[in-house]
């Protein structure tokens, strides 16, 4: 219905490090110049975990914003708001949850895991247990259809589209819905009326999902329906109701390849990152002592690659000559580790200075940054109200 429309959003959580450059910003910045795309700052969110201390959410959430307008996601191709700006968000989750079966929230493979990493955490909240209600309405929200997400929150995005499917079934069927979806076929003109006809029959008849997609792509191309009607037709082509909230797909990325500066995964938790921001010094020292193969005790010593922490920034950071430079120097001894931390150094810093061009005009003057916010948040509420209106109107909510 809302062809390539792109959701994600970031707890606030302070400065991002180059792990989150390399998981997300990258593709934020590729994915705001092919499709429409908003990015949230999830400060609701964050107080699921940390209602304890919510007084850091404020300076955090700025200076993660700031991170991503120096990361080059770039106001003019993406709407960029705070989630507890735009109330829909959680009017659409109390709704939601009247019709979310308890066990659906109890089954989400991260509602254990995440009560195991925080165990010294008192998580036996609602606010915990409905977290993925609340991601689901982030979503439904905007009628996303593309939700940019790395293998482990799958789950979470088929759980967003159980919760559309049983809200459709529910609250989908306005009283004459047959009679006024054949009313807006018609519309379609004779022949699209008809390819349209064929292709719903296959797929009812036959189950043929490959149906199913010609027909939602004939229905995007066509201009001269009205989003009543444009929504009666989606959902009959499935035999059911209405299509209020669209179901959202996917969107898989890659994990980051970004290591952290002791060779595990770059965390604030194990203390081991880089910031997008740092200062340059502060960069040189990090990499310059960072731990390198422990059998290279002595300069003299031969040592493995594999075995090295600076190498997996090479297999980020450096070309195939100075990969093979650097891994034939370190096993034969040819160069020290100093040595083949340099290029690294390097590219890290050369990575990192248009970004801190980026976010100076923010930093000196923060008003700036305040008004791209309160601009994305206007554009956000404007498309969340909209569906507000529609759901309000089929839960019977719509009377003075």
């Amino acid at each position: 219905m809302y062809a390539d429309r792109v959701l994600s959003g970031m707890r606030p959580t302070g400065a991002l490090h180059l792990g989150h450059y390399h998981g997300v910003l990258k593709n934020w910045v590729r994915l705001q110049h092919e499709h429409e795309c908003l990015f949230f700052v999830a400060d609701w969110h964050a107080l699921t975990t940390h209602y304890d201390t919510p007084q850091v959410i404020e300076q955090n959430a700025w200076e993660m914003v700031i991170d991503w307008l120096a990361g080059g996601v770039d106001p003019a191709h993406a709407t960029i708001f705070l989630q507890s700006k735009v109330p829909e968000h959680a009017e659409l989750h109390l709704l939601l949850s009247m019709i979310t079966p308890l066990g659906w929230l109890e089954r989400v493979p991260t509602y254990k895991d995440q009560q195991e990493k925080l165990a010294e955490k008192d998580l036996s909240t609602y606010g915990f247990l409905g977290y993925p209600l609340l991601q689901a309405a982030d979503i439904l929200i905007y009628r996303a259809n593309q939700v940019p997400v790395g293998e482990d929150q799958v789950p979470h995005i088929e759980f967003t589209r159980e919760i559309a499917r049983r809200f459709n079934h529910i609250f989908g069927r306005e009283p004459g819905f047959e009679d006024k979806a054949e009313a807006a076929i018609k519309r379609l003109g004779s022949k699209r009326a008809r390819l349209y006809r064929d292709l719903r029959a296959r797929y009812l008849e036959h189950g043929d999902d490959q149906a199913l997609e010609s027909a939602r792509a004939l229905l995007e191309e066509v201009q001269n329906l009205n989003l009543s009607d444009r929504e009666r037709l989606f959902g009959y082509l499935e035999g059911g109701g209405k299509v209020i909230l669209a179901e959202p797909n996917a969107l898989l990325t890659e994990a980051s390849r970004m290591p952290g500066l002791d060779g595990q995964k770059m965390s604030k938790s194990y203390n081991n990152t880089i910031s997008l921001r740092e200062d340059e010094d502060s960069v040189v020292k990090k990499i310059r002592t960072m731990p390198t193969d422990p059998a290279r005790v002595r300069r003299t010593d031969p040592g493995e690659p594999s075995r090295c922490p600076v190498w997996t920034f090479h297999q980020v950071y450096s070309s195939e000559p100075v990969r093979q430079w650097a891994e034939a120097g370190c096993r034969s001894a040819g160069i020290g580790c100093l040595e083949c931390k340099q290029p690294v150094i390097d590219r890290v810093l050369e990575e990192q200075a248009p970004m801190r061009e980026r976010a100076r005009p923010y930093q000196e003057d923060p008003s700036l940054l305040r008004s791209i916010v309160a601009d994305g948040c206007e554009k956000a509420r404007a498309l969340a109200a909209e569906t507000m209106r529609d759901v309000r109107e089929a839960m019977g909510l719509d009377y003075d």
